[in-house]
């Protein structure tokens, strides 16, 4: 039922979508939401910070005129996921609930925040992080050589918290030769811009260990139980042919993004537009939190 729910929801967001003209002045700080043209720099940014992610074009007939032909989407492959979802024990008192007030649930996180609420912590890590950074005009010229911020910084912060779940890998016997090998899921990651909501959205397509794709059912059990088939969707890609992949449903991503932006404005900072993108990948970890997209070693907001 739920999936029959789902497709024609999103059967229905694409004609709202079609008939939605192109947001063309910003309300990124007004409502959380992004231009093309602000999507499009954010996307510079992660991929001058994160060569992991690049540009891409996808099919000639599904080209959007409000974006660059060749900047149409970000992408990155073969982002290994180690372990299921239902390997990891939750403990209640580790959840917090995004968005408490909404009457769907929010969204929950179910390892990452401990002691804060989840928007507080996310957003005092952002505004740590962006205390330092350059002008958002400057971006473009910031030097390769340039001392970026280690992701141990976030670890110590309370942001990214050393996972406490206790895991039990799964493994397979080698064969002939002896021993055993971990088994590695890996995923392919895309971010398109939804013309609807004015956001960045997050698709997702798995693998298994030998790159045989995974079925519905199977890309499920890599997704938080609190998310599939709710935050989580099957739905066709709007630039690249093929089955249907999972993806991470834009309709709170704005209000989140608001929230962040008034707590760090609250306490005296400000977060950039070009900073969207890599913030966008924090808060949306939470639903799939074994796919490990640690897009860089070391970065800067």
């Amino acid at each position: 039922m739920q999936n029959i729910y789902n497709s024609v929801k999103s059967g229905v967001l694409k004609g709202a979508e079609y008939l939605t003209p192109v947001l063309k002045e910003s309300k990124f700080q007004e409502a959380g939401v992004l231009t093309p043209e602000e999507f499009v720099a954010a996307g510079d940014h992660l991929v001058h910070h994160c060569p992991s992610w690049q540009w891409a074009s996808g099919a000639e007939d599904s080209v959007r005129d409000y974006l660059p032909a060749d900047k149409q989407f970000l992408i990155t492959k073969n982002v290994p996921c180690y372990k299921r979802c239902r390997q990891m024990e939750y403990k209640g008192d580790l959840e917090k609930v995004l968005d408490s007030e909404d009457p769907e649930g929010g969204w929950v996180d179910t390892h990452h925040f401990q002691e804060q609420d989840a928007a507080s912590t996310l957003a005092g890590t952002v505004k740590e992080m962006i205390l330092d950074d350059p002008p958002a005009e400057d971006t473009a010229n910031v030097s390769d050589g340039e001392e970026a911020v280690d992701m141990e910084d976030f670890v110590e912060s309370g942001m990214l918290e050393e996972d406490s779940a206790t895991v039990e890998p799964i493994k397979e016997e080698q064969g002939a030769s002896g021993g055993e090998i971990l088994s590695t899921r890996t995923y392919d990651l895309n971010i398109t811009y939804d013309k609807y909501y004015q956001t960045p959205r997050l698709w997702l397509f798995g693998y298994s260990e030998s790159r045989t794709p995974l079925t519905v059912d199977q890309m499920y059990e890599d997704f938080s139980a609190d998310h599939a088939n709710k935050t989580i969707t099957m739905e066709t890609h709007p630039h690249l042919p093929g089955p249907p992949q999972a993806s991470v449903h834009p309709c709170k991503h704005a209000s989140t993004m608001k929230k962040l932006l008034d707590q760090i404005a609250e306490g005296g900072g400000e977060l950039g537009v070009h900073q969207y993108i890599i913030v966008f990948l924090k808060f949306v970890q939470a639903i799939i939190p074994t796919i490990e997209y640690d897009f860089t070693q070391t970065f800067s907001l």
